[in-house]
């Protein structure tokens, strides 16, 4: 059995900060749109939708679907915190996978209020309030918003394990600027210096607000498909879906490590079950798409992803063997330090990047000769999943 899923169609609007945002519908719309139409096939054709999202009304799929069509397909609304897009493509895959419909569309959208995360249902107990135990035995009575207060956490802890320099931390934003200002579609395309981030205003101690991800509006959509629909309507895909591996938490979670917590266990089995299903080497990787929701997830994912070995996260980065010129292109996108990061839209738009890539349509940041992907998503509460896509020899 053929377990590659095609890629045919992606679209993506440009992510704003809230005060430029339009409402979701529209930006769905517009994603949708760019997705079919980069598929060359009709709504009609869908045959099941997937819809992920965290901050709207029940149904808020439904309402986005909708601007695409009323055919009375299955729509499926999915929401887990910001790996909702992934998930809504792990759903997607295996809906093909396993026979019950032959192309379906997935769309990802947010639109967010300015400010930091924080709990919209105060009045009963909090999805995360394990998660919040552990951040707060290591930080004490910290006051920072959750988000923060768990990955400022990990990044003391990180830090005091392996040495890492607050001046190579701050190198990733710095990085994703850098790579951001050819993305036409990111938020945050200035240039920025390792002093500019280390003097910005503390967030949670040692992340400062250049190191932590906007919120930030915006859609992304996918458009997948069985080679037998794909033989059916003379689509010839050079991307494919070759393995995904979506993990929820282990009792390592909440234990002693809060980088356990904000998800470094649940990455290193998706990545691992990925790699193997895949029958690829992470070495072989060189183009990734990753959740860099703080700078300190990025150093994590490295080594979850197996780009370089537990610890050793700085060196790569010193190396420069996270950007152009060296071993991995890591987050060519700017990522969701400067991409910006709408939820629901977050695993869509790693997709879309990655799929432009290995079409070689990614113009001023193509990485060259890009064969093989992953793209890596985080939602705490939780769930990682890890994708990885490769280019096949047929054309667009």
């Amino acid at each position: 059995m053929n377990r590659h899923i095609n890629v045919i169609g992606v679209g993506m609007t440009p992510f704003r900060t809230p005060k430029h945002s339009d409402p979701y519908p529209v930006m769905g719309r517009a994603a949708i749109a760019e997705a079919l139409a980069d598929a060359g096939i009709p709504y009609a054709a869908v045959q099941q939708a997937y819809a992920g999202y965290v901050y709207g009304d029940s149904c808020s799929g439904h309402r986005v679907v909708y601007e695409a069509g009323l055919t009375g397909i299955p729509i499926f609304n999915v929401n887990s915190n910001c790996s909702s897009g992934s998930s809504a493509l792990f759903l997607a895959r295996q809906a093909i996978l396993s026979g019950a419909a032959e192309c379906a569309l997935v769309v990802g959208f947010e639109q967010m209020t300015p400010g930091a995360l924080a709990e919209q249902w105060p009045d009963r107990p909090t999805p995360l309030e394990k998660f919040l135990e552990v951040a707060d035995r290591k930080l004490d009575a910290s006051t920072a918003p959750m988000a923060p207060r768990l990955f400022g956490a990990a990044a003391r802890e990180y830090m005091a394990c392996y040495g890492l320099k607050p001046e190579t931390l701050a190198q990733i934003p710095v990085k994703a600027r850098r790579h951001a200002a050819d993305n036409p579609r990111a938020v945050f395309t200035e240039p920025l210096t390792v002093e500019q981030v280390l003097a910005s205003p503390s967030v949670c101690d040692p992340l400062t607000r250049f190191q932590c991800c906007p919120p930030t509006c915006g859609a992304a959509a996918a458009v997948l498909c069985s080679d037998a629909f794909a033989a059916r309507h003379g689509i010839r895909s050079p991307v494919r879906i070759l393995a995904q591996s979506l993990v929820t938490d282990t009792p390592n979670s909440f234990t002693d490590s809060v980088m356990d917590t904000v998800g470094r266990s649940m990455g290193y089995a998706a990545a691992r079950q990925a790699y193997e299903a895949a029958g690829v080497d992470p070495q072989d990787v060189d183009v990734v798409e990753l959740h860099d929701c703080f700078s300190v997830n990025e150093v994590l994912a490295y080594e979850v992803l197996g780009l370089c070995a537990e610890g050793e996260a700085g060196r790569l980065i010193e190396a420069g063997d996270n950007t152009y010129g060296g071993r991995f292109v890591t987050n060519p996108s700017g990522g969701l330090i400067s991409k910006g990061h709408p939820l629901g839209a977050t695993g869509l738009a790693q997709c879309f990047e990655l799929v432009s890539q290995l079409r070689d349509r990614a113009e001023r940041r193509q990485v060259e000769d890009a064969r093989l992907a992953v793209a890596h998503n985080i939602g705490l509460g939780g769930a990682c999943v890890v994708t990885i896509y490769g280019r096949t020899s047929r054309t667009h």
